[in-house]
């Protein structure tokens, strides 16, 4: 932030976590900053990849990118196919707001 720099982080979920520690995350990310965050769902590319342990359902999706609203983030991009560079124009303009 002292360098007038906008920050963004983002998660793959689907591999075991726990929404309490998506949560988690979140908080830490805010506490150090981070402005831009996006939660996507992981999908299992090959056979030889790590399985998809659960499919977020959309309503926590939603639950997650309100808490991350409340919690000041700049934006939050949460959905299944939700990736680091979703709408990337839009979050790059964000940020420049």
């Amino acid at each position: 932030k002292k360098a007038g720099l906008t920050t963004k982080s983002g998660l793959m979920m689907g591999l075991g976590e726990r929404d309490e520690e998506v949560l988690e995350v979140m908080k830490d990310w805010r506490k150090a900053g981070v402005d831009l965050i996006t939660l996507g769902q992981y999908m299992q590319p090959t056979e030889n990849h790590l399985s998809v342990k659960r499919y977020v359902e959309l309503a926590t999706f939603a639950y997650l990118q309100e808490q991350g609203m409340a919690m000041g983030f700049t934006n939050v991009f949460a959905g299944p196919l939700v990736r680091s560079s979703y709408h990337a124009d839009e979050q790059a303009s964000m940020a420049l707001v």
